[in-house]
This record gives C-alpha cells, structure tokens and sequence, in this order.
C-alpha cells in the first residue's frame, strides 16, 4: 500500500474543498448559519492532512520492523523514525531529489524502497559506498581490501527462538555495532537472484566479492545468516533512499527499547 499516495489525494481531495467554502462557500451563507456537511466532514480535515503530510514527507516517517535481519540492532516490533532530509530533500511520492545535502555513510542504518518491488520500504545498514569493492568470505567483512575490525562479544539469546547466535562488535565507517552469526549456517549465499548489474559480483562457496556501481549502494542486515539483503538482490539505487532510521520510538513488548541506536 503506497501510504504517501493515499495522503496526498486525501490533501488534495481536502484541499480542494477547504479553497472552496473560504473563497467562495463561506461569503454566500449567512451569518451565523452552521457549515454544511462538506466542510465539516471534509474541508475542517484539511490542516491537519497538511501538518501530517508536511512532516512525514520532509522531516521524519515512522516504521514499524517486520523481520529480525537486523536483530540485534532492531527487534520486530520495533516503532522507529527515519529522518527524511538528512540524505537531502525529495518531492513526495514520485521520491525524486531537489536538494543535496548529505550521502549516505557506511554504517548508516537506512530505509530504502526495495529495488525488486519498490513499494516496500527495507531496512538495512550501509556496508558499500558507490566505487567500493566488498568482500564477505568465510562470514567475516572487508572492504577495498581492508577487514573491518571485528571483536566477538559472547552469545546473544534470541527471545523468540530456543538458541543462541555468535555475537560480534564491528567497527564500519564511524560506527560501532553489533553483528551476528550463526555457526551452523553456510558462509556461501543461497538463492542469488538475477539483479541489475549483477556482473560486477563474484560467489564461491565461501561468499560473494561486489564492487559496488555508481549511484548504487551495498548493504546488509546485522542478522549476517538471516538477512536478504544485497548479497541476495542487489545494490540500491541513490533514488531508492527514503531516509536514515535514527531512533526507537516504542516497542510494545519492551518499553524500554526507547531511544536513539547507532
């Protein structure tokens, strides 16, 4: 369900009658006299569609989380907020760029309409900038040649699962965050669909080397065995960018998710 689309005929829909009864409706009835059932059902909706459209098209948008490819960063059921103008300003719906202001970075936490079927929005962290070349054998990460300093950091315990998960501290870009990986799972990545410009990747069995195109970035879940993510589908075109998430907002199973994550 395109949400944007939908609150942008409703401002115009509301819109459209709200110029109606001030410029010309309101000065035909008399004084004193009750607005039709058209302003107060329509029209009288009109500023508030507008303070509402206004803020998630330009200045932040709520998630919700739906899967654990970014545990253990993000948990299903996670309410967040993405800021809608730190990678610059877009019109709303068609998603087009009129100001530049900032690139995304690597380990950015970013929300983008999924290249195979844009009208889902992902989420994932930036892992490869537009010219970098990414490598991910044997489970651990390197980029233009260089491994990302890695540290493990014990066992994490899922809460909806009976077992645990190796947990690793990773320092991408100027971020530190957790990562996690699966002992029992395959380094190699399984069901590599046939995405644009997928000859600039290399699998084997021990993982997969892309140098990223471009305007495209690369990234990936902090879930490593349990994320579909570019290993899978691909780069993310610039003009897929939504925003950069920044802060949990509620979590109705843990209320003290509260608060901003790297």
């Amino acid at each position: 369900m395109n949400f944007a689309l939908i609150l942008f005929v409703l401002l115009m829909g509301t819109g459209v009658l709200w110029a109606a009864d001030k410029f010309y409706a309101r000065k035909k009835r008399e004084q004193g006299a009750p607005d039709p059932w058209w302003v107060e059902y329509g029209a009288s909706f009109f500023p508030v569609i507008l303070a509402v459209f206004f803020l998630r098209s330009f200045l932040v948008e709520p998630f919700k989380i739906p899967s654990g490819s970014m545990i253990p960063t993000l948990l299903v059921g996670d309410y967040i907020l993405v800021n809608k103008f730190t990678y610059g300003i877009r019109l709303p719906v068609i998603n087009k760029k009129i100001i530049d202001l900032n690139e995304p970075q690597r380990g950015d936490v970013m929300v983008f309409r999924y290249p195979e079927n844009p009208s889902l929005d992902y989420i994932k962290r930036v892992v490869g900038l537009p010219g970098d070349t990414v490598e991910y054998f044997d489970k651990r990460l390197k980029i233009n040649g260089e491994a990302v300093p890695t540290q493990a950091a014990g066992q994490y315990l899922h809460r909806d699962r009976l077992y645990a998960s190796a947990q690793y501290v990773e320092a991408l870009g100027g971020v530190t965050h957790a990562v996690l990986n699966d002992a029992d799972k395959p380094a190699f990545v399984p069901q590599i669909k046939r995405f644009p410009q997928r000859e600039k990747c290399t699998y084997t069995n021990s993982g997969v080397r892309c140098t990223v195109p471009p305007g495209h970035y690369f990234v990936m879940g902090d879930n490593r065995d349990d994320s579909s993510d570019s290993r899978v589908w691909g780069f993310v075109p610039e003009e897929n960018i939504v925003g950069k998430a920044f802060l949990i907002w509620f979590n109705f199973s843990d209320l003290g998710r509260v608060g901003p994550f790297d």
